[in-house]
């Protein structure tokens, strides 16, 4: 699948608090950063080294309001995604660009911290509310109403989950 040769994984701490807005189509976007560290013996100085390395992150839809709720700053995170470039220009004419990771699935580490699940309604066909990144450029479509849990006897093979 070509689509599997942009993915990334990063594991680090969050460096601000995750800030979300809305476009105005309604979709929520979310943002947020993420310090790596990379830790390394200096075989010359047998001194341990160590370097940072600082990425943008950008969730969309469903998930980006959980991530706003959910993920504060220092929070160690483990961020799965793809990676985009994004160029644009300033008001002063200046030229920008910026590589971003937009992530498919953001999940707090438990290396060294505890959490407590807790499941939000689900929105969209497969669980995650929109599709991650922009809107097609075309009317929307209507939301889809919320899955409702299954009636005694049922089976929840039919909502593509089971339960935990």
């Amino acid at each position: 699948m070509a689509n599997n040769l942009n993915t990334v994984t990063v594991v680090g701490n969050v460096t601000r608090d995750p800030e979300i807005r809305y476009t105005a189509g309604g979709q929520a976007k979310c943002t947020v950063g993420v310090a790596v560290n990379r830790s390394w013996m200096n075989r010359q100085t047998n001194e341990w080294e160590e370097r940072t390395s600082f990425f943008n992150v950008v969730v969309w839809g469903e998930m980006a309001e959980n991530v706003s709720h959910s993920i504060p700053k220092g929070a160690r995170v483990v961020v799965t995604g793809r990676l985009e470039h994004r160029t644009w220009e300033t008001e002063q004419n200046e030229k920008r660009s910026v590589v971003e990771i937009v992530a498919e699935e953001v999940a707090p580490s438990l290396r060294f911290a505890t959490v407590e699940i807790t499941r939000t309604e689900r929105r969209g066909p497969e669980g995650g509310g929109a599709p991650s990144g922009p809107a097609p450029a075309q009317a929307p479509a209507p939301a889809a109403a919320p899955a409702a849990a299954p009636a005694a006897g049922n089976s929840y093979d039919e909502y593509g989950e089971e339960p935990f």
